[in-house]
Parts: C-alpha cells; sequence; structure tokens
C-alpha cells in the first residue's frame, strides 16, 4: 500500500486551464514586445506590425550561437569559486552545495566579449539576430522543459517541489515537479537562474548601444542611462549571488517551462525593451529631467539594497551589530520575524525599491509610448502576485506570529497606498 500523501499546496495561475493560457501567452507576448519595439507606431496595445515567417524565426546561424552561449555559461558556472555556499535544509535534512561565482562569470564574459570586439566581433549586428535568437531560446526552454518533467518522473518524493506535483501533466509541466534537478556538480535552476539570461540581458544591451553608436555617431544620454542602471542591477545580483538560495524560485518552486522560460528567454529579451526602443525611437533627454531620473534609481536601489542586505545579515547572524537591536517577533518555528526597520516599514520593502528601479528604466523613454513601461506594469503585477503567495505561505508557516505581524506593519509594498 502507497503511503498517505499530505494535502498538496493550492494550484497557482487558475491550474492546469491558466498553465496551458501561460505556455502560449507567454512567448507570444515576448515576440509581440520583439515585433512592436522596432515599428515605428510601437503601439504596446495594436496589433504587432507582421507576423513572421519561419524564415524569419529560424536561423541555424542564431541556433549555433545560443548554444554557443550557453555552453560558455556553463563552463565558467564549474570554474572555481571563491566560495562554496549551503542552501536550505531539504526534506530528508540535507543540505545543497552552490558555487558563488556569478559576478566571476560576469568579469570573464566581459574580458572575452572585449577581446572579440578588439579582434572583429561585430557586437552591432546581434539586435538584427534578436528573433531568431528568442525562438531558439523558446525553444530550447521548451524541450528543457520536457526533459525536466520526465527527469522529475524518476525522482523521489522527497525531491519534488511543494507545488508542482499535482498529478495534472500540463500544470506540472509548467510549474515544475522537481525541486532542485542537478546533472552532477550542474544546478540546472540555480544555473539558469542567474547566468545565460541575466548576463545575456546585460549584453544584449550592450549591443543595442553599439549599434546606436553606429547609425547617429554617438550614444544618447537616455541609452547609457538605461544601459548603466540595468547594468548595476546585473551587477548587484551576481555579487549578491548566495541571497538568491533563500528566495522562493529556489526553495519552493519546482523547475519546470515557468523559471525556465523566463530565465532563458523572458529575461534577455523583455527586460531589454527600453534599450530595443530607443534604439529605433531615439528621445531627447535634457540633464535636469536626467538628473531626477538618476535619483529616483539611486533611491529604488538604496532601499532595495538596504532591505535585501538587513533581510540577509539578520538570517545569518541575528547578533550582528548592525541587526541586533532591531525589533522582532518570536515564532512557533523558532525563527523571529523583523518588525522593524526596512521591514517595519512594509511587508515586502524590497519590491517597493524593485518597482522604483523599474520606473526609472523607463523615464529616459518619454512618455509619448506605453511600450518602454511594458516592465514597470509587469512587473508590478508580478511582485503583487508573488507577495500574495507569500503572505500564504507565511500565514501557513507562522500562523499567529505572522497575524501579529501584518496587525504592526499594516501596508504590503507602498507605504499608505498598499
Amino acid at each position: 500500500m502507497a503511503p498517505p500523501q499530505g494535502p498538496r499546496a493550492p494550484l497557482e495561475f487558475g491550474g492546469p486551464l491558466g498553465a496551458a493560457a501561460l505556455l502560449l501567452l507567454l512567448p507570444a507576448t515576448m515576440f509581440h514586445l520583439l515585433l512592436v519595439a522596432r515599428s515605428g507606431p510601437a503601439r504596446l496595445l495594436g496589433p504587432p506590425p507582421y507576423l513572421p515567417g519561419l524564415e524569419a524565426l529560424w536561423s541555424p546561424r542564431a541556433l549555433l550561437l545560443w548554444f554557443t552561449w550557453l555552453g560558455l555559461q556553463a563552463g565558467l558556472y564549474l570554474l572555481p569559486a571563491r566560495k562554496m555556499a549551503e542552501g536550505q535544509e531539504l526534506k530528508d535534512k540535507s543540505r545543497l552545495r552552490y558555487p558563488i561565482n556569478g559576478f566571476q562569470a560576469l568579469v570573464l564574459t566581459a574580458l572575452l566579449v572585449g577581446l572579440g570586439v578588439s579582434v572583429g566581433l561585430p557586437l552591432g549586428a546581434l539586435p538584427e539576430m534578436l528573433l531568431p535568437l528568442a525562438f531558439a531560446a523558446t525553444l530550447t526552454a521548451f524541450i528543457f522543459s520536457l526533459l525536466l518533467y520526465l527527469k522529475s518522473l524518476a525522482a523521489p518524493a522527497s525531491a519534488l517541489a511543494p507545488g508542482g506535483n499535482s498529478g495534472n501533466p500540463i500544470y506540472d509541466f509548467f510549474l515544475g515537479r522537481e525541486l532542485n534537478p542537478r546533472i552532477s556538480f550542474l544546478d540546472l535552476k540555480y544555473f539558469c537562474e542567474l547566468r545565460p539570461g541575466l548576463i545575456g540581458w546585460v549584453l544584449i544591451n550592450l549591443a543595442l548601444l553599439v549599434q546606436e553608436v553606429e547609425l547617429w555617431g554617438s550614444p544618447s544620454l537616455a541609452m547609457c542611462l538605461v544601459n548603466g542602471f540595468q547594468l548595476l542591477y546585473v551587477v548587484d545580483a551576481l555579487w549578491h549571488e548566495e541571497s538568491i538560495l533563500t528566495t522562493m524560485d529556489i526553495t519552493h518552486d519546482g523547475f519546470g517551462f515557468m523559471l525556465a522560460f523566463g530565465d532563458l528567454a523572458w529575461v534577455p529579451f523583455t527586460y531589454s525593451l527600453q534599450a530595443q526602443f530607443l534604439l529605433h525611437h531615439p528621445q531627447p533627454l535634457g540633464l535636469p529631467m536626467a538628473s531626477i531620473i538618476c535619483f529616483i534609481n539611486a533611491t529604488g536601489y538604496y532601499i532595495f539594497r538596504g532591505a535585501n542586505s538587513q533581510k540577509d545579515t539578520f538570517r545569518k547572524n541575528p547578533s550582528d551589530p548592525r541587526v541586533a537591536d532591531l525589533e522582532t517577533i518570536s515564532t512557533a518555528t523558532g525563527r523571529r520575524l523583523l518588525v522593524s526597520g526596512w521591514w517595519g516599514m512594509v511587508r515586502h520593502p524590497n519590491y517597493l525599491g524593485d518597482l522604483a528601479m523599474a520606473l526609472a528604466w523607463s523615464l529616459p523613454c518619454g512618455v509619448s509610448h506605453l511600450l518602454p513601461y511594458f516592465y514597470f506594469f509587469y512587473f508590478t503585477a508580478l511582485l503583487v502576485h508573488r507577495e500574495a503567495r507569500d503572505e500564504r505561505q507565511c500565514l501557513q508557516k507562522y500562523g499567529l506570529a505572522w497575524h501579529e505581524y501584518c496587525q504592526r506593519v499594516r501596508y504590503r509594498i507602498v507605504p499608505y497606498i498598499y
């Protein structure tokens, strides 16, 4: 007789029907954005200027370039790391070890790209390959997700994610059944989370800036701000790579199409939307407005980094002088909830900083088009949804202590608003 199973996590995203819809909607949205960003009207809500045929999407050269990029980042992942970090405790009481060398991979990638450009690598030609590259990334995400699903069928129950083993193949394919799929030393989810897509985003931005210089003779202030802001964000993520080990993506979500497509395709080809827009729709930007935008981004980054650093410091060592004086609430699990400092202002101050930066990334594109603000609207919806998932999990985990925390910290993301 099979052992009894505990209650399954509630289904996300509208269950199997919602997951099936997102399997089509997410790639369609990405390709829509790529097409309209280069069109004259650049209408976010209008139809794309044309529907590309297979000859515009399929390119053996782009496929080779894409797999070369994945191979390069996998090779850099396997290089000696500056440290090895342990993840959270798993169901079987074990802890996985992770190499902390993402920043090292970014620096080495920059050196290799710089060397390539010095010997004639046509970096400015990369923007013309975005469609076939995005198609290659999407195709990879579907095939990769199928292989992950098949691999998970042989995984022990202790290796499965809380929410990705519903028994419905479509839903589990989308959300991911296995929590930490690995091939030898290569942790597939951890690798994809910060390496190929995030570093690829920076590279695409740089290529768009290079093509702008080739077209107009010099980079625009707006393009420089977008590149600088987003480079800072990526550098910060890779420098603080270890902190990702406590995020929901790593500790709770399985590795399926949702994360595979998001990491490999959505991030590099959608997050670079502002730079894509500016290449085809140059925007004048004066120093006074640029200074205001820089202030908004700096404020967002200050909140984002301050909140995350405070949380990470407290989790590692609650007695650290930087957090020892903060007020806390005890929980039945033995952990304590911060109720002062950044985490006494709102329940998710890091999300507040994220949203301020998202706005600053869009403002250099002016206000004549809605398209560059897609990231801000999408990210707002994403963070509100993620915050709701956090609330459910924290309520289940901490019970009365979470109720007390919510009474003390009333606002979720934006003080006095939400």
